[in-house]
Parts: structure tokens; C-alpha cells; sequence
């Protein structure tokens, strides 16, 4: 059995390496550039040595295509592995589930010649996932596949604990830029963030923190400065691990050099309440599809753990 992500969904690239973890990639045009947002190191250094980010609000970001989702297990994955759960951001954000779910069919219904073409006998299982979250949101849900996949667990068990821990994953959002948020939330048609707030945000420097929970992305609190609104959600979520997470991992990702996550306030304390309770703080770069929609320089954290009400 394996895993397929969205590019979108962010998790460090040793831990995609260590686990053999397919990537379906995003195509991101920024003027009249093109960038293939696969979480490779090189396109993502490319992105921000040429300073993308400051132009991103008028990139395009097309997820990858039925089609190419096809190809990609037709041609590759069947030949792999017997069973490959896929997946991807909530699919109120962005349309890459719906791209899976359509390509599922088709792949279901070739794979046989596929395999038989090349000696490979036996069915074939495909099982697409919503993490109902975005970016680190993401992350606990893959963790959790990749322990239950290694501990043997049957396809039909592996499904099931995935939908609950997606259910219970709770991703949160740190930009840094409000009115670079706003340019972009205004180019997909999404009015979460208005003029006004952006503007008063700027002025005042009172940045939102947003939550992506159960496929719903909302503010939650705010915070005064960049570096003191994370100091506040690292601080969160260092009481969230000692009160018990569902999977034992907190992922933080940076819209940037990820070295940058230890120069901010909070962030020892937060490293230092995962090693007291076992916890495994992941540091994974964001995608290029985050930074292009939420900024360079924004944090994500994501955890998992039972409903809970948020106080910041």
C-alpha cells in the first residue's frame, strides 16, 4: 500500500522521500513564468530566489487534471502497489478532490490491461481522502495513513480511521500581508477578508488567525503584530498537545526558509512541549500554491485532536 498527495498539502520532503509518497502537482503562471508546484525543493527555491511572491497575486493555479491524475497511476502507481489512498486539501478550496474522485473511476476500470501488460497480477485499490483542511492542516491525516499502512492494517480499517481523524484535524493560518491576502481572496471570488479589516489590519498591524476545520476556513481570533500572533498560536498549541492529540505530530509549515521558525517567539516553547509528550514536530517549507495564496512569510500549523473550542 502507498500514498498520493496534493502538492497542496504540506509535510516535510524527508518524510515524503522516507515513505515513497507520490506528489499530484499544481501548474502555478506567474506572469509569464510557469512554476509546477510538486514540493521539489528546486522549483520551490526557483520561486522565491526570483522573489515570485511579491507578484503572486495575479498567478493562476490550475490543480492537476483528471487526466494527468490518470496517467500518473496508469502508468506508474498500479504498476507499484497493490493499494494507494490519496490525499488531498478540503474540498471547499480547491478542486483537486473532485479531480481524484472523477480520475478513480477511470483507473479502476484500466488498471487490469495496465498491470497485465506488465506482469503485475492482482487487483487494484484506490481510495481518495478529503483532510477537510488545508496546508499543515493536512498533515496529521497523512502522518496517520503512513503509520497504518506500515502497522498492516486492512484498507477498509485505514479508511475509516481517516475520515476521523480528518474530521478532527485542525489547520490555522498566520499571514503576514493582509492586503496581499485580500488581492488574492478577491481573484478567486472568496470575501473573507474585506477592504475595510485589510485596511485596518495594516494600519493597526492586527493580523487574523485563520482555522480551516471540516472543510470551513474562518477567522478565530486576532492577534497585534506578526511576531506576537505567533507567540499566541504557538502558545495554543503547545496546550493542545499536553492536553492529548490523536496523532502524535504538530506540523508547522513557513512560507519561506523554514530556519525562520526558530527565530520566532513561542516556537522553543511549543519544540519543547512536543519532546516532553512525545509529539513529533514536523517543519515542512509551504507549498508553492500556499504562498502564492496566502503569502510569503505566512505560518500554518496543523494538529488533530478531539472537538474543541478554540481561545485565542
Amino acid at each position: 500500500m502507498g500514498l498520493a498527495i496534493d502538492a497542496a498539502c504540506d509535510v516535510s520532503q524527508a518524510f515524503l522521500q522516507k515513505h515513497n509518497i507520490a506528489v499530484m502537482p499544481i501548474s502555478i503562471r506567474v506572469d509569464d513564468e510557469v512554476f509546477m508546484d510538486d514540493r521539489s525543493q528546486v522549483e520551490l527555491h526557483r520561486f522565491l530566489d526570483r522573489d515570485m511572491g511579491s507578484r503572486s497575486h495575479s498567478a493562476e493555479t490550475v490543480p492537476c487534471s483528471i487526466e494527468d491524475v490518470q496517467h500518473l497511476f496508469l502508468d506508474k502507481l498500479v504498476l507499484e502497489q497493490d493499494c494507494v489512498f490519496c490525499l488531498t486539501i478540503t474540498a471547499t478550496r480547491s478542486a483537486i478532490n473532485d479531480h481524484v474522485i472523477k480520475a478513480s473511476f477511470a483507473v479502476l476500470k484500466n488498471y487490469r490491461a495496465a498491470r497485465d501488460k506488465h506482469g503485475v497480477a492482482g487487483p487494484f485499490l484506490m481510495r481518495v481522502i478529503d483532510t477537510r483542511s488545508l496546508f499543515a492542516g493536512s498533515a496529521p491525516a497523512i502522518v496517520e495513513a503512513m503509520r497504518l499502512i506500515e502497522a498492516g492494517e486492512t484498507p477498509a480499517a485505514i479508511r475509516e480511521r481517516l475520515t476521523y481523524v480528518a474530521n478532527n484535524s485542525y489547520g490555522y493560518m498566520l499571514p503576514r500581508d493582509l492586503y496581499y491576502l485580500r488581492a488574492r481572496a478577491r481573484k478567486r471570488g472568496d470575501r473573507s477578508v474585506g477592504l475595510v479589516s485589510a485596511m485596518l489590519g495594516s494600519a493597526l498591524d492586527i493580523k487574523p488567525l485563520l482555522r480551516g476545520y471540516r472543510g470551513e476556513t474562518s477567522p478565530v481570533g486576532k492577534v497585534r503584530g506578526f511576531e506576537h500572533g505567533a507567540e499566541t498560536l504557538f502558545a495554543y498549541a503547545a496546550q493542545r498537545v499536553h492536553a492529548g492529540l490523536l496523532v502524535p505530530v504538530v506540523c508547522v509549515s513557513y512560507g519561506g526558509d523554514v530556519s525562520e521558525l526558530a527565530k520566532l517567539p513561542g516556537y522553543t516553547a511549543l519544540r519543547t512541549a512536543c519532546e516532553e509528550c512525545g509529539v513529533e514536530l514536523m517543519e515542512a517549507p509551504m507549498s508553492i500554491t500556499g504562498m502564492v495564496n496566502v503569502g510569503v512569510g505566512a505560518v500554518s500549523l496543523g494538529f488533530a485532536a478531539e472537538e474543541h473550542v478554540a481561545e485565542f
